[in-house]
C-alpha cells in the first residue's frame, strides 16, 4: 500500500551570510510531488514531526556537512511539547543539534502561548536553535516574538520596500542577541535594500534556487562596504560566522582526513566533547602534510586526531572582529591562517571564522570611514550621525540631537583670513570630539557647522565645554551658537524629521547675542533659553 512518504520529495536552499558570501547553512524544503500533505500537516501536528525528522534524514543522505534549518509549525511545537522524533534522527545522524536550526512558522494565531514557549524551552536545553520564520507576511505577536527569544529573525522580503520596519527589526533583533535574515530575495535591488537595512542573512532564488542536491556555489552581487553600517566597537563576529567542520575529540586521524579530502572548501575540523565544547583544532594544510609524509597514513590513520591538532582559538560570539584580531595576536604566529572558533554562551562552537574575511572587512570599513571624514577636522559627516539617529529612533531610546556653529564666521574669514577660520574650525572640532563621551557621537558637516548627538544626561557638561571656553580667530573674539531638540520615544519618525525641528531652533539661537543655547522638546511648541539674550530692538529716531 502506497505510503505518503512516497510522494514525499525534499529541496535544499541556502542561506546566504551577506557579509562573506558564503553558505551559512541549507534550509530543507518539504515537496511534495501529489496531494496538500504539508497543509495536513498543519492540521496535524504528529505528521508534521515526523516530516521535520525526514526532512533531517534527507539532508544526511546527501551528506552535508553544512548546518541545516528544518520547518516546523508553530502549532505543532505546542501541541508535542517538543520534537522527539527529530532529536532522535539527529543522534542518529551523528549530528549536533545546535548544528540544527527549527524554523518556527505561522500560524500563530490560536497557539497556546504558554504551551509553545515551553516547548521552544525544551529545544533549547536540547541544544537546538531557534528562528521565528515569516515575519512580517505572518501573523506573529511582537510580543510573542520578544518571548521567544530566537536565534535568528527571517523577514519576509515584502518588508524591504519599507526599510524603516526592517531597521527596526535589526535593531530588535540586536536587543536580543539575534541574527536578521531576508527570504524570498529575488532582485540584486532587494538584496541592496536587505544590506543596507542590516539584515546578515539572506536567501532567494538570487543566491540559488530550492535544488534536491545542496549545493555550495550560490551568486551574490557585490556589495559595497559603505551600503553596511559599522558600529563603533567594530564589526561583530556574528556577521562573519562560517559552518564549522566538526567532530568528536575521539574521532580517528582517517576520519579526519576523509573529510577534508571529500570537502576541499573545508579549511579546518574543530574537535569537540560530548557537548561540543571545542577541544582541538585541526589546521588543514598543517594536518594534511603530517598524514601525505613518509609512513604517516600508517602512524596516524587509527590514531586520536588530535594528537596532529592544536589547542583551539575561541571567541564569543558577541565578539567584535577587533577583539579577534587581539586573539589571534595573541598566539603563535605560525597559526595566524587558522579557523577560530565560535563559541556561544554555553561554550559550544557553532561556527568558525576565517582571518581573511576579518582583515578584508575592517580594511574596507576603514577606506570607507576614511572616506566618509571631514578633511579639516577628521570627524565624521552628516551620514554617520543621521544613521545612529535613525537606529536609536527605530531602538526607542531618547535622544538629543544639537547644531552648533560659529557666529557670523564670514565675518572671521574676511578679517582674520581662511587659515586663521580653518585653526579655529579644528579647534572647536577637538572641543567637541575632547567633551564628548559614552555613547555621544559628533560630526562635521561642512563649513563651521557641527552635529552632535548625545544622551539627554549629557547635554550640561558638553555645552558648557564648548560655550564657557573663550575663542578666537586672528586676534578677535568668537562666539559659538547651540541649538538642541530632545527627542523622546515617539515624538520623530526619523532622522528628517528631527533636523527639521533643530533647524528651527538654530534660527531661534542665532537671533540671540554672545554665545547662547537654545533647547526645544520635538512635537511640542516654544523652546527654552539656556544662554544668550534676545537682540535688543533698536529706538527710533
Amino acid at each position: 500500500m502506497p505510503s505518503w512518504t512516497d510522494a514525499l520529495r525534499f529541496a535544499f536552499q541556502p542561506v546566504v551570510n551577506l557579509t562573506t558570501g558564503a553558505v551559512a547553512a541549507l534550509e530543507i524544503l518539504a515537496r511534495p510531488e501529489s496531494g496538500d500533505i504539508l497543509a495536513q500537516a498543519r492540521r496535524d501536528p504528529e505528521l508534521d514531526g515526523r516530516m521535520a525528522a525526514l526532512a533531517l534524514r534527507a539532508a544526511v543522505d546527501r551528506e552535508t556537512l553544512l548546518p541545516l534549518h528544518v520547518n516546523v509549525f508553530a502549532g505543532t511545537l505546542a501541541d508535542l511539547g517538543g520534537l522527539a522524533a527529530l532529536y532522535d534522527a539527529v543522534r542518529e545522524a551523528g549530528r549536533l543539534p545546535w548544528e540544527v536550526t527549527v524554523d518556527v512558522g505561522p500560524p500563530f494565531t490560536h497557539v497556546p502561548r504558554r504551551a509553545l514557549l515551553e516547548a521552544v524551552a525544551s529545544l533549547r536545553s536540547q541544544g537546538f536553535r531557534i528562528c521565528a520564520d515569516g515575519v512580517g507576511d505572518g501573523d506573529v505577536p511582537l510580543r510573542l516574538l520578544t518571548d521567544l527569544a530566537p536565534d535568528l529573525v527571517k523577514l519576509d522580503a515584502s518588508l524591504l520596500a519599507r526599510p524603516a520596519a526592517v531597521r527596526a527589526m535589526r535593531t530588535l533583533c540586536e536587543q536580543l542577541g539575534a541574527l536578521l535574515s531576508v527570504e524570498g530575495v529575488e532582485t540584486e535591488l532587494q538584496c541592496a535594500a536587505a544590506v543596507s537595512a542590516g539584515a546578515q542573512l539572506a536567501q532567494g532564488v538570487l543566491f540559488a534556487p530550492p535544488a534536491r542536491l545542496p549545493v555550495v556555489d550560490v551568486y551574490v552581487p557585490p556589495i559595497s562596504p559603505g551600503m553596511v553600517a559599522t558600529p563603533r566597537s567594530g564589526p561583530s563576529v556574528r556577521q562573519f560566522v562560517r559552518p564549522a567542520a566538526l567532530l568528536s575529540a575521539t574521532a580517528s586521524a582517517g576520519r579526519v582526513r576523509a573529510l577534508l579530502t571529500g570537502a576541499p572548501d573545508v579549511s579546518g575540523v574543530v574537535l569537540v566533547d560530548e557537548d561540543g565544547v571545542p577541544v582541538r583544532s585541526v589546521h588543514r594544510s598543517r594536518f594534511l602534510l603530517s598524514m601525505s609524509g613518509r609512513y604517516g597514513h600508517a602512524l596516524y590513520a587509527d590514531r586520536p586526531a588530535a594528537k596532529l591538532g592544536d589547542p583551539p582559538r575561541t571567541v564569543g560570539v558577541d565578539a567584535t572582529a577587533w577583539e579577534v584580531l587581539d586573539v589571534v595576536a595573541d598566539g603563535d604566529r605560525d597559526r595566524t591562517s587558522d579557523d577560530v572558533a565560535v563559541v556561544d554562551r554555553y561554550g559550544r562552537c557553532v561556527g568558525v571564522l576565517r582571518l581573511a574575511d576579518l582583515v578584508r572587512a575592517l580594511a574596507e570599513s576603514r577606506v570607507e570611514e576614511a572616506a566618509g571624514l571631514n578633511p579639516l577636522t577628521r570627524l565624521p559627516g552628516s551620514d554617520a550621525i543621521t544613521w545612529e539617529v535613525d537606529q536609536r529612533i527605530a531602538g526607542g531610546r531618547a535622544f538629543a540631537l544639537s547644531w552648533l556653529d560659529v557666529d557670523h564666521f564670514k565675518r572671521v574669514n574676511d578679517g582674520a583670513g581662511f587659515a586663521a577660520g580653518d585653526e579655529l574650525i579644528r579647534s572647536v572640532g577637538r572641543a567637541l570630539a575632547h567633551a564628548a563621551s559614552g555613547d555621544t557621537r559628533v560630526g562635521h558637516i561642512g563649513g563651521d557647522d557641527f552635529l552632535v548627538l548625545a544622551d539627554p544626561e549629557g547635554l550640561d557638561p558638553l555645552a558648557s565645554a564648548v560655550l564657557d571656553a573663550p575663542w578666537s580667530a586672528g586676534g578677535h573674539a568668537v562666539t559659538l551658537s547651540l541649538a538642541t531638540v530632545l527627542c523622546v520615544p515617539g515624538s520623530v519618525v526619523d532622522h528628517r524629521q528631527a533636523a527639521a525641528c533643530l533647524a528651527l531652533l538654530k534660527r531661534a539661537a542665532k537671533s540671540l547675542d554672545g554665545a547662547s543655547w537654545v533647547l526645544g522638546r520635538a512635537g511640542l511648541p516654544g523652546h527654552e533659553i539656556r544662554r544668550g539674550a534676545r537682540v535688543a530692538p533698536a529706538r527710533a529716531g
